[in-house]
């Protein structure tokens, strides 16, 4: 299933459970997206569903199996692969009727893509025998999208034994999950995310299908999730000096996105995408050269020429003309589009409850939170039952959650075995100490608050996919967590896939009527607001290393500033963006940036 998909768009990872199947739903159609594998739990509750759904035997992987982790994600991946090769297969041999499956895959096309074409020109065509062999040949075009999986580095904590002693590293949660792909029949890629994690990235060489053939051919392919040229050139030669290729470096907004936001040091999407596009080439060869040496002294089969680094770019595009923009100026091989996909419930997992609340929220209910356990900014959607649920706890005294799954518990100032902020019991152990340093009111109110923000999202990013399909809970925890890139406020409406792929690619438009300015305009507000975060909490007493921090964030945000001055007249040309609009929120973002000042610091 390597082919390339006939799309220009993915549909990237949202949360644990939102995308966790939806390559059964739209790979058939020839659209790319992407399966969270780090919660093995849930990766086994939905394979025992789609196994009875899809008349295969289930047979459970027990959690005493030690090594069942690996295997439930294996098994569940190679299940994925099977429906979505039936499904593929079913629709190749559809007749071409009003409605069909195989009407609906051409349908969906880009318009100026030549399968679209000649689709349309079988349609139109009058002489029976020359419109059956078009259709034939129309059916031998069609390819399923890639299911692509994902990994986020950082979650890679050691596991123990029921007596506390520590297992293998092997068997620590990332490298477990990256063994349960390696070992599927995929022929996919493995997206890397959240950073740098040395023991993976050397597991990664343990594998033969990340190494290519005789012919060059990779089966398993490597995608890492970067934010700028830096990450992805130190990686990209990490990975190549162990023989590993990198097909595609997908660049992600650091905080127009959903999910957990990583921002840059104020280093905003313009620039970083010109980087890319005037240093690729270059980046590509040298990635060649280093990584032919490895495979060589490894005794492996070389690349014979060096192959296609894919660039594509997710976060916060929603209009034709953005997509477009990224493409054409930049070069981009392609796009993600995430949030506006949790409107579609022929693509996503979202419980109609939550739905509802999704197609009638407001701007304001999309927001940057702390509510991640892992410390990092994690964009937030204020109605959810998970905030609710949050709230009634601390009303009743009661702060934190129960944790089961322990997937995010990094913390060990309480106790030797790492356990999660989020939880009940360090929340408890860390509000006593709070309240025994005998704080003003107020002061011990906020560093509480701080504490008691912190939700569960090993439960609640899954739940909705198992509400979705009438699955209880496990522990009838169902409050949904969810975590929508601000992008969602300007969609209000829950549409079939069809709709929302005509206005991706222009068809029609389901912008709602909220004032939206241009994608690289919403980013900057993002930065600026997360940099007067940063600037309120250090401006009275700034050490040496915040002040400089405080002022190369600036300095990074008005050379963008800076950037798009000068790029805004081609963005007018080719995007149809209005420009005056465009310098006037260019202005007042720079305005905003120039008057955080700090106070000079008091010298002997």
């Amino acid at each position: 299933m390597s082919q390339t998909s006939p799309h220009s768009f993915h549909i990237p990872v949202m949360g644990l459970g939102y995308t966790i199947d939806t390559p059964i739903k739209v790979a058939h159609f020839g659209i790319s997206s992407v399966i969270s594998i780090i919660e093995d739990e849930l990766v086994e509750r939905m394979r025992e569903f789609h196994s009875n759904a899809f008349g295969e035997h289930y047979t459970g992987i027990p959690l005493k199996d030690i090594d069942h982790r690996a295997q439930r994600i294996t098994a569940y991946l190679d299940l994925v692969q099977r429906i979505v090769l039936h499904n593929t297969e079913k629709l190749r041999s559809e007749a071409f009727t009003r409605g069909s499956d195989i009407e609906k895959y051409f349908l969906l096309l880009p318009d100026q893509h030549p399968l679209r074409a000649r689709f349309e020109e079988m349609m139109a065509c009058t002489d029976q025998e020359a419109r059956m062999l078009k259709q034939e040949e129309l059916r031998a075009a069609i390819v399923p999208g890639a299911i692509d999986v994902n990994i986020m580095a950082k979650i890679d904590r050691e596991v123990h034994a029921k007596d506390g002693t520590k297992l293998p590293v092997e068997y620590a949660e990332g490298m477990a999950a990256f063994r349960g792909f390696a070992m599927s029949t995929l022929d996919s890629s493995i997206v890397i995310s959240a950073g740098y994690n040395p023991r993976i990235y050397s597991y990664i060489a343990s594998f033969p299908d990340f190494f290519p053939d005789a012919n060059g051919a990779i089966k398993k392919k490597v995608i890492l999730k970067v934010s700028d040229m830096r990450s992805a050139l130190i990686q990209g030669k990490i990975l190549a000096k162990k023989g590993i290729w990198v097909s595609e470096f997908r660049i992600e907004s650091g905080l127009n996105c959903g999910g957990h936001a990583f921002a840059t040091d104020g280093v905003l999407m313009g620039p970083i995408l010109e980087e890319f596009k005037e240093k690729r080439e270059a980046v590509t060869l040298d990635l060649f050269t280093l990584c032919n040496a490895s495979l060589t002294a490894g005794g492996h089969h070389t690349l014979p020429t060096p192959p296609e680094i894919r660039v594509t770019v997710q976060g916060g595009i929603g209009t034709t003309a953005e997509d477009e923009f990224l493409r054409l100026h930049y070069g981009m091989d392609g796009t993600g589009w995430g949030s506006p996909f949790l409107l579609v419930p022929e693509a996503t997992n979202v419980d109609d409850t939550t739905l509802r609340k999704l197609s009638v929220a407001k701007k304001e209910d999309y927001y940057m939170s702390w509510a991640s356990p892992l410390g990092i900014p994690f964009h937030n959607f204020r109605p959810s039952s998970s905030e609710a649920q949050r709230k009634a706890r601390i009303a009743k005294d009661r702060p934190g959650s129960p944790c089961y799954k322990k997937f995010l518990s990094t913390d060990t100032e309480f106790t030797e075995i790492p356990i999660c902020t989020a939880s009940r019991q360090y929340q408890d152990l860390k509000l006593k100490q709070i309240s025994e340093q005998h704080l003003d009111p107020i002061s011990e109110a906020v560093a509480a608050a701080r504490i008691t923000e912190k939700a569960c999202l090993c439960e609640g990013l899954g739940a909705s996919a198992l509400l979705k399909d009438n699955m209880t809970p496990a522990h009838k925890l169902e409050a949904v967590a969810i975590c929508p890139g601000p992008n969602l406020a300007y969609f209000s409406k829950v549409v079939p896939l069809r709709t929302m792929v005509d206005h991706i690619y222009g068809r029609i438009s389901l912008l709602n009527e909220n004032d939206r300015a241009h994608m690289f305009i919403n980013e900057m507000k993002l930065y600026v607001e997360y940099l007067k975060r940063e600037f309120e909490q250090v401006k009275h007493a700034a050490t040496e290393k915040q002040r400089r921090y405080i002022e190369s964030f600036k300095a990074n945000m008005l050379n963008g500033i800076r950037y798009y001055e000068e790029l805004a007249p081609v963005l007018h040309q080719q995007a149809a963006t209005k420009l005056h609009r465009f310098k006037e929120d260019l202005a007042r973002h720079a305005a905003e940036v120039h008057s955080m000042l700090l106070p000079e610091p008091v010298t002997a």
